[in-house]
């Protein structure tokens, strides 16, 4: 399996270099187990899944602690058929996509319960594509099932989920969000802006 991320961070400052040159500091405990490559657009996070949204989050919360308005877009992805496996990749055992969908989100629920708190606050609002044939909307509507019991969820919008609160367990519901719904071996695709310290947070 290929799991990976494009981010862009945008930090809201005239010191938005430096801000982005420390920020991505917060990457190096997580540089032996994944592939990282910048251009300037974007940089590409390939390594196990379940460590793409904890890599996201320190990238994210380093930037925003600097206190200007940040934001981070990023686009997620597990199982792409145009991409070759990557021994890097390999998923954790204990997601079990072979479960009920109430046992997946019991799990699920209790992940984000143990998600470590920041003291960072954030906004973010997110899309989920479960790709291919089969059951996809059983697996979205379980997984919005999930977000409602999440703790931090703020509202559904249109095309998205808007999830609001410590960067923690926001981070930790996204990464569930990606690793619990969608077919084991299926293409499962996730769109995310998050936000943090915005003049207009309502």
């Amino acid at each position: 399996m290929f799991s990976g991320a494009q981010v862009s961070l945008y930090p809201m400052s005239d010191d938005f270099v430096g801000i982005i040159l420390e920020a991505i500091k917060a990457l190096d405990p997580y540089r032996p187990t994944f592939r990282i490559e910048t251009d300037d657009i974007s940089t590409l996070l390939v390594g196990p899944p379940d460590q793409l949204f904890p890599a996201m989050r320190d990238l994210f919360v380093s930037a925003a602690r600097r206190g200007p308005h940040c934001v981070l877009a990023a686009t997620v992805s597990r199982g792409c058929p145009g991409e070759p496996d990557d021994p890097i990749c390999t998923p954790i055992a204990d997601v079990s996509f072979d479960k009920p969908l109430a046992e997946r989100i019991a799990a699920a629920l209790g992940a984000v319960e143990a998600a470590p708190r920041t003291g960072q606050s954030v906004a973010a609002q997110f899309s989920l594509y479960p790709l291919g044939s089969g059951h996809h909307m059983d697996e979205i509507y379980g997984c919005i099932e999930f977000l409602k019991l999440s703790g931090v969820f703020d509202r559904s919008k249109n095309f998205c989920t808007k999830l609001r609160g410590d960067a923690g367990p926001v981070f930790a519901t996204l990464s569930e969000a990606f690793l619990r719904f969608g077919a084991p071996q299926g293409h499962v695709a996730l769109d995310l802006k998050v936000s943090a310290n915005s003049p207009t947070s309502i």
